[in-house]
């Protein structure tokens, strides 16, 4: 185990995945409040819009995004985030994790917004308030507080779902450079060990925050 610490960056491997987990949460967290506010619109071409999104990326593999995204979109159509590789496959690999959570953070903001109690709305629109003012000042913020629990869940597994990324960034991750010690040195329990600890240590603050929090913000009804 001493010879792998020091053959293999492993701390910067879980760093890569912080970084990515963060830019990832951050980008599915504001494309997933659009679509939600799209899914609860008043307008019909606007809710098909919302659940058509929600049904292709929820229901679309993560693995098959990345590949597109990186030999599809940046290879074949010469859409590039970046002229440097590696680069562009880790804004690709964002860019992937985002789009796809983003279907997960809207039902789990929908689900929020369905606990709001439907007079509150109908008393939003009697006070004068459009259907922009009624979310910003009435229904999002509930629905935030209502979803804390399912958007730490959407948040976990989207931690431990940047291992997929390891397709298109090949060792700069935790998952790929497990593949590299995997092939280069067998696999040994140990090292399995070592990185599911650093995949823990990852989420279950995470957990334990999102539990708290949702406990404290619980609307009393």
């Amino acid at each position: 185990m001493g010879d792998i610490l020091s053959k293999y960056d492993i701390l910067g491997a879980f760093w890569v995945t912080i970084q990515l987990s963060v830019l990832s949460a951050l980008g599915a967290l504001v494309l997933g409040t659009v679509i939600a506010v799209l899914r609860v619109s008043p307008v019909r071409v606007l809710r098909l819009l919302g659940a058509s999104y929600v049904n292709v990326f929820r229901n679309t593999p993560l693995t098959l995004l990345m590949v597109f995204s990186i030999l599809g979109l940046s290879f074949i159509l010469g859409i590039t985030l970046s002229q440097d590789l590696s680069r562009n496959a880790y804004l690709w690999a964002v860019v992937a994790l985002s789009v796809y959570h983003a279907a997960f953070v809207c039902e789990a903001l929908r689900s929020g917004v369905n606990t709001v109690p439907t007079g509150q709305a109908e008393a939003a629109r009697a006070i004068g308030l459009t259907f922009g003012q009624s979310l910003r000042e009435v229904l999002l913020p509930q629905a935030f507080r209502g979803a804390v629990a399912p958007l730490g869940s959407v948040l976990i597994a989207l931690i431990k779902n940047t291992t997929v990324a390891a397709v298109i960034l090949g060792t700069s991750e935790a998952a790929g450079l497990l593949a590299q010690i995997t092939e280069n040195e067998g696999a040994s329990l140990p090292t399995f060990f070592l990185f599911a600890v650093g995949f823990v240590i990852l989420t279950l603050p995470l957990g334990i925050l999102t539990t708290n929090l949702s406990q404290r913000l619980a609307v009393k009804r």
